[in-house]
């Protein structure tokens, strides 16, 4: 066997014995029914898209509060969206593969893992009593359009430009005592899954991009750097600032300018964006479209 492959399929068994140690049932495993903490965080307020703007500084606390109530009912739904998306590519990938191997054997895991997770978002939306964000038409359509015509490399970069940003900023609020706790317990549970899957799909895309053709590499290069700019505009949508009384147009361009939203959107993509740049990825006509996406 190619040595490839008996590295993937190492890779997948040591995956599979994780997950058969640590998954969880969130219906379980958190409390649904406790009430919310009064005058606690949703979110760290340092990842607040309005964090120490000038608009922020003139918001009583009650109002950043409830926004940061809202960013996370949108993030939540952007989870759902990015995740449905995920488990699209991943089933795509394994179309052509073994079904008994262990690799294969791992995706379909992951997707057992990411149905788990949508719902836990879903439900802690409703929870939340907030609306369904979700992503703009414009960027509805454009994730229609990457799926469809993303490569194999592509789809496992797009995978961990998803998983990864949303993952650093979900290991800085889950041991955050100043969080609602439900918030806490589903990053906990999100963050030790996903670190499964991160490194599935960080070792699966080293692997394609060292024997993808060049035209397959081109293609990966711009799709995913376009998939960069849709998911990270995705996160916060502009109905979160109409929701808590603030006007949309003032927020969105306070949070545009913001240097310290800037500054927290690059860190959380630091050491991928890194990777991205190790494996060949951020090369090429593709860059100026990784910048504009805000996370190089």
């Amino acid at each position: 066997m190619d040595t490839r492959l008996i590295d993937r399929e190492r890779t997948a068994e040591r995956l599979l014995t994780a997950s058969a140690k640590h998954s969880f049932d969130p219906d379980n495993e958190l409390d649904w029914e406790a009430p919310f903490d009064e005058g606690a965080w949703f979110w760290p307020p340092e990842l607040v898209s309005l964090y120490d703007t000038p608009l922020w500084r003139r918001m009583p606390e009650e109002q950043r509060i409830a926004l940061s109530r809202q960013e996370v009912a949108s993030l939540c739904a952007s989870g759902v969206w990015f995740e449905t998306i995920l488990m699209q590519l991943l089933l795509r990938h394994t179309y052509d593969l073994d079904p008994t191997s262990g690799h294969v054997r791992y995706a379909l895991t992951e997707i057992a893992d990411e149905c788990r997770h949508s719902k836990m978002f879903a439900r802690l939306i409703t929870k939340l009593g907030a609306p369904t964000y979700g992503p703009s038409r414009l960027d509805h359509a454009m994730g229609r359009v990457l799926k469809s015509v993303s490569t194999t490399p592509g789809s496992f970069t797009g995978t961990l430009l998803a998983e990864e940003i949303l993952d650093w900023m979900q290991r800085l609020t889950f041991p955050d005592e100043r969080v609602q706790p439900l918030v806490r317990g589903v990053t906990r549970i999100h963050v030790v899954e996903e670190a499964r899957h991160i490194r599935y799909a960080r070792e699966e895309l080293r692997r394609q991009m060292a024997t993808a053709p060049r035209w397959e590499l081109a293609l990966t290069r711009t799709s995913s750097a376009q998939a960069a700019r849709v998911i990270a505009r995705s996160l916060i949508n502009p109905k979160v600032y109409a929701t808590v009384g603030l006007d949309p147009q003032e927020a969105v361009a306070a949070a545009r300018q913001s240097p310290h939203r800037r500054e927290m959107m690059r860190h959380s993509a630091k050491k991928l964006m890194d990777f991205f740049d190790e494996i060949g990825l951020l090369v090429g006509p593709s860059r100026p479209l990784w910048r504009s996406s805000g996370l190089l």
